[in-house]
């Protein structure tokens, strides 16, 4: 129940694309989407899927969460991908500057230009 209260709080702070559209489209194919909505209807008959059915409203949270999970991953290795090229930028732009300045350290070594 906390997590559900807590759920429904950061729900305003929700940009409006994940209001609109807050999960992946399934990757199922129709015949299988359908399989899975009617295992979901029929009535438990085991005790570890009765238990289950206890939790069915942390579905959504779990799917958020994987989401979530998922653009972290992203954004990591877009931000390593983004430091590599700074980094490259960075060396480029010395190596000009380098070029452009006459120090007695530059003329020492063999002029990038």
């Amino acid at each position: 129940q906390r997590i559900l209260r807590l759920a429904e709080m950061c729900r305003r702070l929700e940009t409006e694309e994940e209001k609109v559209l807050p999960f992946y489209p399934s990757s199922l194919a129709e015949g299988e989407q359908r399989d899975a909505q009617q295992v979901l209807v029929e009535p438990p008959k085991e005790r570890l899927v009765q238990a289950m059915w206890d939790y069915v409203g942390l579905e959504r949270f779990w799917q958020r969460f994987n989401k979530v999970k998922l653009e972290e991953q992203v954004l990591r290795r877009e931000q390593e991908a983004l430091s590599q090229r700074n980094q490259w930028l960075r060396e480029l732009l010395q190596r000009y500057l380098a070029g452009l300045s006459v120090t007695h350290e530059v003329l020492s070594k063999p002029n990038p230009l």
